[in-house]
């Protein structure tokens, strides 16, 4: 298993983290990861993000979306921006799977839950993996979405949240290396933040950790060729009492932490951001000027995961051949030295 930017040294950001470093630390909140690897050229999953383990219809969450960049096909998504809550679970998967994981989640809710809902309001976001699965062949069903939510929904997926080539971030690809699922956390004043990410955007020159130009300097075989996508979705969760336009407001601050690794979110980019809060920590203070350490919290963690996903994601050959490289961490420790920051 590779080390998490922590692990080899690397620390981002100022502000402590919480007991797992993800997005998990925010109580009651559950991740679940379905991977399907197939021949040479299935490479997809889906991954189940649950704000808490009860009836979501029943019991919404407060919740909100910014769009960064809005090149992607998510579900549900404005209705969140219209009503402000969230009543499912947030699904992530490959970009074509997108309408097959909604159909899946309806079942769930009957099959399942034992729910007959006249409406409902899936939500889920897409990245596009298409350089290392055959997307076209919408490999992702109903026994997938199944196991994610079964999994999301156990203790199991309130714990360590696997990251890298899992899920829904099975053939991604980030700043030109082997992307993926990555997540961080911070905890200030009595709240926690927890991001989670699905990186799939970036070029190779623009890659940045904690200020070192790591993508100029990193040496791999070959350049690594253009991805069909070039996307990004980023999941912020908390336990601070907000109202959904305070969430929308924290939410924005996921792309600035994204910014810190390099990209410049390309016009053909899917940046989103959805940020939902289980709303068990009240606050204190007039107006929103008590925001301003959760903005710095969402920075970091939302930067730490991006950096996260590439340490713990592994070299993948996929679809037509294609392969795309895991960052190669000893390069990684040579250019800290070079750049004066030895790694311990």
């Amino acid at each position: 298993m590779r080390p998490r930017a922590r692990e080899l040294g690397i620390e981002l950001g100022a502000m402590k983290t919480g007991r797992l470093n993800a997005l998990t630390d925010v109580e009651g909140v559950g991740v679940g990861h379905s991977t399907l690897i197939e021949g040479d050229s299935v490479r997809t999953g889906v991954t189940a993000i649950v704000p808490h383990q009860g009836n979501l219809i029943e019991d919404k969450v407060t919740a909100a979306v910014d769009l960064f960049n809005a090149y992607g096909k998510s579900t549900g998504l404005p209705q969140i921006i219209y009503e402000g809550t969230l009543e499912t679970p947030i699904m992530l998967t490959e970009t074509l799977n997108t309408w097959r994981v909604a159909d899946a989640i309806v079942d769930y809710h009957r099959d399942r839950l034992g729910l007959q809902p006249r409406s409902l309001n899936v939500v889920v976001g897409e990245t596009n993996g298409g350089y290392l699965t055959d997307n076209l062949g919408r490999h992702i069903g109903v026994e997938q979405v199944f196991e994610a939510l079964d999994i999301a929904r156990s203790p199991a997926g309130r714990g360590k949240v696997q990251e890298g080539n899992v899920g829904g971030g099975t053939p991604m690809t980030g700043y030109g290396f082997k992307g993926g699922i990555g997540t961080s956390s911070r905890v200030c004043d009595g709240f926690t933040v927890g991001a989670l990410v699905q990186l799939n955007c970036g070029s190779k020159e623009d890659l940045t950790i904690a200020g070192v130009p790591v993508g100029k300097e990193v040496k791999l075989p070959k350049n690594p060729e253009a991805s069909p996508g070039n996307s990004i979705m980023m999941i912020v969760a908390t336990d601070l009492a907000v109202e959904s336009r305070q969430l929308w407001k924290i939410a924005k601050r996921a792309a600035l932490g994204l910014a810190r690794t390099g990209t410049f979110g390309g016009n053909g980019s899917g940046d989103f951001t959805i940020a939902f809060t289980t709303g068990k920590k009240p606050h204190e203070g007039r107006g929103d000027d008590f925001l301003s350490p959760v903005y710095k919290a969402t920075v970091e963690a939302t930067e730490e995961a991006v950096v996260n996903a590439l340490f713990a994601a592994e070299t993948m050959k996929g679809y037509q051949g294609h392969v795309r490289h895991a960052l190669p961490l000893e390069q990684v420790r040579d250019i800290y030295q070079k750049y004066g920051r030895p790694l311990a």
